[in-house]
């Protein structure tokens, strides 16, 4: 399941193979428990997401909300897409340190790590990840780093 059509994070789930659902369920649960205040659940993209509503950051360069995670069950694997992790250096290094540490397998694109079963996830850095970055600190960078961008483009 690549991309869903599905409206409700519950249809998302419940259109899921039913080995498939298990860990999208645990990980959902974690992602719910740690999520600092301020984001929501929602489908976005065909996917879970969380991310911060439009009436808090309207200005986005695709008038989508400001998504900071994502979670997916792909055809042959599942995907948590981490964007703090994926757009601020620091925290990737932070967040790759951690990973190796915990002897776990890191099989991570720009922003998306894959994993099959929640169990191949060091669950307690996950938590972590997205306990990190509070809303407003997320917009602040977000921010900081559009400012940085437009400064690029005039010169």
């Amino acid at each position: 399941m690549v991309s869903s059509s599905a409206k409700t994070v519950d249809e998302y789930i419940a259109a899921l193979p039913k080995d498939r659902q298990g860990d999208i369920k645990a990980v959902r649960k974690l992602i719910l428990r740690h999520l600092p205040k301020g984001y929501q659940e929602g489908m976005q993209f065909g996917m879970i997401s969380y991310h911060v509503p439009l009436e808090d950051y309207p200005d986005t360069y695709n008038r989508q909300p400001l998504g900071i995670v994502g979670l997916a069950a792909q055809k042959n694997y599942n995907s948590l897409y981490l964007m703090a992790v994926y757009g601020n250096p620091e925290i990737e290094r932070w967040f790759k340190d951690r990973y190796k540490v915990s002897e776990k397998k890191l099989d991570m694109g720009k922003s998306c790590v894959h994993f099959r079963a929640a169990d191949d996830l060091p669950l307690d850095l996950i938590a972590e990840t997205i306990a990190k970055v509070p809303k407003g600190s997320y917009i602040k960078y977000v921010e900081s780093v559009k400012g940085s961008a437009r400064k690029t483009r005039r010169r």
